[in-house]
């Protein structure tokens, strides 16, 4: 059995206080995502996304963060894949952001709200082509017996569209996800982390600190 019980460091980069709190919390997701991404990570929009099934299961997986403003944060996915299954049984999802060389999460709780298929084609044309291929190849959590399925299909839908533009399949789309609660999370010394909860109340925003 493998033991990490001494695998540990410390969390030095600083900290969190409240005076540096603005009012919304996306204001200061807006500043701690350009960090991020000035710091050069190699998946800076990175986030885990938590559902549950009909029977209580959760589950999590990784989506990419493609935009955000006040209305929620945006991701694409298909919409026949198991998270918008859940999605559309329970529409209440969470989201981590973790930047670990920063010492840094945010966790979102919110609503998963369908995109417009505006909004989606919007996005969807600005996808590299092999990508928008990719798009109509997978039947996305669906059982296969290989991944040479995968690459035929790929491969005759290349053929396929290789004169013309790749349409929108109707099976893709995306989700806003309305924040009603924003916590962020700094490392500090000693175990002594900072936690800041926003909770949103009408058009404002409760913020408290929370114990580490």
């Amino acid at each position: 059995m493998a033991d990490y019980t001494n695998v540990r460091r410390e969390y030095l980069k600083g900290g969190l206080r409240r005076k540096d709190l603005p009012e919304d919390p996306l204001a200061l997701f807006e500043t701690w995502m350009h960090q991020a991404s000035e710091a050069g990570f190699s998946d800076p929009t990175a986030m885990s996304l938590a559902t549950v099934d009909g029977s209580g299961q959760p589950f999590q997986r990784i989506v990419l963060l493609k935009k955000f403003d006040q209305d929620g944060l945006v991701f694409f996915t298909n919409l026949g894949s198991r998270k918008s299954a859940h999605i559309a049984h329970n529409p209440k999802v969470s989201l981590l952001m973790p930047w670990h060389e920063l010492e840094r999460q945010v966790h979102f709780t919110g609503t998963a709200e369908p995109l417009s298929k505006r909004e989606v084609l919007a996005y969807f044309v600005t996808r590299p082509k092999d990508s928008q291929i990719g798009a109509w190849v997978s039947q996305q959590s669906s059982r296969i017996s290989a991944r040479q399925v995968l690459e035929s299909k790929f491969l005759e839908l290349k053929q396929k569209f290789a004169k013309g533009e790749v349409p929108l399949p109707d099976f893709w789309g995306g989700y806003r996800v309305k924040p009603e609660t924003v916590e962020f999370w700094q490392g500090g010394d000693r175990r002594l982390h900072d936690r800041f909860l926003y909770t949103r109340e009408g058009a404002n925003w409760q913020v408290e600190r929370l114990a580490p």
